[in-house]
């Protein structure tokens, strides 16, 4: 916490926050926010000992503003240093939501996962077995499915959620199924498809493709072709070829900058849309 700041002093900041004065209020919250994430837990018991309304509403703000200027921090380094940990970086895409989600946590839930195929698993298998053993864990044994009943809750678009409810899109069981087969050690990326996105097994001799959101099934590059044709498309590699962990979280903030739009929260789509601009300086805000 701030030294030049003890808790005594925290405390009649904090007493600032009911004053009628708006720039008593701003310069307040001001010196508060520049204090940094670290003055949570503070807010969080003040919070808890107020009586007024309007100061917790104001706390609660103050708190939402730090944990979201921390959350597009630890976003951009995470670019920054070259977004090897696709697991990191659907944590932190959770965080905004569920700010006291531990990564730890998330760890250990993929660990459970790669455990039940890997029961099933061996390294000897052509790859399409090895992936009938993926599917098989993971929608039969463990019943992860579509969410096709709220296809635009934002939950789906949240790592955590998916695993709790073993619902979500194609994208979260996307990095789901990428995730516990690197564990796995097999060649399995995220491919960005147009309205659909994908995984791909692409080794030295093999390429096929993976549709995690119907339960695995596996298709060709011809089914692909035929997909771009369908909807009207030049043919782009990109369609093909494995896209970067980068790519995929911006995806994913994409998809949750629409579910927030599809019920109306178009604060926090907003929101999202910042987030989306501080690790893709192209993204059209407006």
């Amino acid at each position: 916490m701030d030294k030049l700041l003890n808790e005594k002093e925290l405390k009649a900041l904090v007493s600032l926050l009911e004053d009628e004065d708006h720039e008593v209020i701003r310069h307040v919250e001001g010196r508060i926010i520049s204090i940094g994430n670290e003055v949570i837990p503070f807010l969080e018991k003040e919070w808890e000992s107020s009586f007024n309304p309007t100061v917790q509403r104001k706390i609660e703000e103050l708190i939402h503003l730090l944990q979201f200027d921390h959350l597009k921090y630890r976003l951009k380094k995470w670019v920054d240093d070259g977004a090897k940990d696709l697991l990191e970086g659907a944590w932190i895409i959770a965080t905004y939501q569920y700010p006291d989600i531990e990564l730890a946590y998330l760890r250990k839930e993929i660990e459970q996962l790669y455990y039940e195929v890997w029961l099933d698993f061996k390294n000897d298998m052509h790859p399409f077995d090895q992936i009938k053993a993926i599917n098989h864990a993971l929608f039969e044994k463990l019943k992860f499915k579509a969410n096709t009943k709220n296809f635009h809750a934002p939950g789906n678009s949240m790592i955590n959620v998916v695993l709790e409810t073993k619902r979500g899109n194609p994208i979260s069981l996307c990095i789901l199924y990428i995730l516990v087969a690197q564990k796995l050690e097999m060649p399995i990326y995220g491919v960005n498809l147009p309205n659909l996105f994908i995984c791909t097994y692409k080794s030295d001799k093999k390429q096929f493709y993976i549709n995690a959101f119907n339960k695995g099934l596996i298709f060709s590059t011809s089914d692909i072709e035929n997909y771009i044709q369908q909807l009207h498309l030049n043919r782009d590699d990109i369609f093909f070829q494995p896209c970067s962990n980068e790519d995929i979280i911006k995806r994913s903030l994409r998809n949750l900058i629409v579910s927030f739009e599809k019920i109306g929260d178009h604060q926090r789509s907003d929101e999202v849309k910042q987030l989306l601009k501080a690790i893709d300086p192209d993204y059209p805000t407006n």
